[in-house]
């Protein structure tokens, strides 16, 4: 899985957030903030990646265990396929 790229990372005024572009802007008008952790799974999948890959990525940079880091991904994961900003 990897990120669509119709969709940008941006920060503007302090908040980061997924920005659609082209084709995903006429299926999602809005936008969505991200926290630290879900930047940091944004820059990850920019290159193709699985769930097991993201997981150790995560426990490496974060202070977390895999079962706590796995969840999290799942959800973010979860919202980034609902807007179509994922493609599997």
């Amino acid at each position: 899985m990897q990120v669509s790229k119709d969709y940008l990372l941006r920060t503007i005024a302090g908040e980061t957030i997924l920005i659609p572009s082209g084709a995903a802007a006429q299926k999602f008008n809005g936008l969505v903030t991200v926290n630290a952790i879900g930047a940091f799974i944004w820059d990850v999948l920019q290159t193709p990646t699985d769930l097991d890959g993201l997981v150790a990525r995560i426990t490496e940079e974060y202070e977390v265990d895999a079962a706590t880091a796995r969840q999290d991904a799942e959800e973010f994961l979860s919202e980034l396929r609902r807007i179509g900003a994922l493609e599997d």
